[in-house]
């Protein structure tokens, strides 16, 4: 799982620089308003409410925007609808991957994704060709450098974690669902610094892949990510730390 850590924290690391604070602002608006849509617009009783809410003022979206999108979801404001949609397929070298949109046109959405995994050596599965190799989890990353790892392992396990265990440079914390806006909450609470927070579905084997395939990967992996419509991108890759690194530079 180090490398699906590693992708996560180089992401989050552009992201922090990125000049497309818009796009990201407009995802989580989609996340923000289908959860209030679902559960209702109280974060209490909410877990997915209250995780995109979190996830959207740690990205210094203005509170104004975050309640409008609420009131759009729970129907005090008119908005679009949007369809939640999880395409499956392959990349280069047969690695397994999941799509997660939110859409208010699935025709379009289904041909676009499609011809992005087309055109960089991959392809559309049916539905469950790939998704049983994932499990929905909170994956907290943490860089080992100039911390306390004690302090972590305790943090995070007595906040309800259920695993930290060593990924190269980084801690992989690894949560239930449910949970993971308590540990995240108490990391912080704790003044430990995380380099990259989200809940994403791991994969219960990987794929290794290197060279050119690797390359052409994380450009598809890139080209999906930055789609309007895709909320996130999960894979079962397997690419050594330092050639991630590398093409990521």
């Amino acid at each position: 799982m180090s490398g699906h850590s590693k992708w996560s924290t180089i992401k989050h690391k552009k992201g922090a620089k990125d000049a497309k604070r818009g796009k990201i602002f407009t995802k989580l608006i989609k996340e923000i308003t289908v959860a209030a849509r679902l559960g209702g617009g109280d974060i209490k009783f909410n877990p997915r409410l209250r995780t995109a809410v979190l996830t959207a003022r740690q990205s210094s979206m203005p509170a104004d925007n975050i309640e409008r999108a609420i009131k759009k979801g729970t129907g005090e404001l008119e908005g679009v609808t949007y369809e939640e949609v999880t395409y499956e397929g392959y990349g280069p070298g047969g690695v397994a991957i999941l799509v997660h949109t939110l859409t208010d046109n699935r025709v379009r959405t289904v041909a676009e994704i499609r011809n992005m995994l087309t055109k960089h050596g991959g392809n559309m599965g049916a539905a469950g060709s790939v998704g049983y190799i994932f499990t929905k989890r909170g994956l907290i990353a943490i860089e080992r450098k100039g911390i306390d790892e004690d302090q972590v392992m305790e943090t995070a396990l007595e906040a309800g974690a259920e695993d930290v265990r060593e990924a190269g440079d980084l801690l992989e914390v690894l949560t239930a669902p449910e949970t993971f806006d308590d540990v995240r909450e108490a990391l912080a609470k704790a003044t430990i610094a995380t380099a990259s927070a989200e809940i994403t579905m791991i994969p219960s084997s990987t794929v290794n892949v290197t060279g050119h395939s690797a390359q052409t990967l994380l450009k598809l992996l890139e080209l999906l990510e930055d789609h309007d419509d895709v909320q996130s991108v999960s894979s079962n890759m397997d690419i050594a730390a330092e050639e991630l690194e590398q093409l990521s530079a």
